[in-house]
């Protein structure tokens, strides 16, 4: 889907519980491709930004809580990007603001909280799994180790991938367990085709929506994007 410069298109996903809107605006710094208003489970706007152009106008705070996702890990972003959203948070009146961080980051989460003094700041990793050879060897994620409590350590959330070959039933539910034993919530993403050598197995993705979807899919504190335009960048 093409959208001009400046103009904007909405569509609804899946059992429209998700309103996507696509934004192109120039000459500014911070660029949204995509807003989202949640409005099952934790509801939250969703936020898609990336390194040029601006679109934050769309978020207002209408839900008190803001997720921003694709940022990579925010610790390593732009001054001036962390400046601009913490006044968004301010002036939207944000009370819960959600990060991606990578896990090699976790010392540096308490100095990043305390930059959002004020608001409450929450961070997710993407874990992947807790199989350490297939996280290590296979994903190659940087997180030697292998305890799922010491993973879990200054972080409030994680994400899962699912859809690996090798993955079963079994092992998928020793990640999903843990998880939400030392997490506050958990995000399973699905694996599609991408441009990494990591390869999705259709297989075990029908084996996860036939046994663990239907059992995980109404807890209120796991997401699962089944679609991945849920959660993902737009075009």
């Amino acid at each position: 889907m093409t959208i001009p410069p400046g103009e904007n298109a909405e569509t609804k996903l899946g059992r429209g519980h998700k309103v996507l809107r696509f934004v192109r605006l120039q000459n500014a710094f911070l660029f949204m491709e995509r807003y989202a208003e949640i409005t099952e489970k934790r509801k939250r706007e969703i936020a898609l930004l990336r390194g040029r152009g601006c679109a934050y106008e769309h978020v207002t705070g209408k839900c008190g809580d803001w997720e921003i996702i694709n940022i990579g890990s925010v610790i390593e972003s732009d001054g001036r990007m962390l400046e601009l959203i913490k006044d968004i948070c301010r002036t939207r009146k944000i009370g819960t603001f959600y990060f991606e961080s990578h896990y090699m980051c976790g010392n540096k989460l308490d100095s990043m909280r305390g930059y959002f003094g004020g608001i409450d700041t929450e961070f997710k990793p993407g874990v992947e799994t807790f199989d350490r050879d297939l996280r290590e060897n296979v994903l190659k994620k940087g997180i030697a180790e292998s305890d799922p409590s010491v993973i879990a350590r200054g972080f409030d959330e994680a994400d899962f991938l699912f859809g690996i070959m090798g993955q079963t039933v079994e092992s998928m539910r020793r990640d999903i367990e843990p998880g939400l034993e030392h997490f506050e919530r958990i995000c399973v993403n699905l694996i599609y085709g991408n441009s990494t050598p990591v390869k999705p197995d259709g297989k075990v993705v029908e084996i996860f929506v036939r046994e663990l979807n239907p059992i995980y899919a109404g807890c209120d504190r796991v997401d699962i994007p089944i679609n991945n335009t849920d959660f993902e960048v737009g075009s």
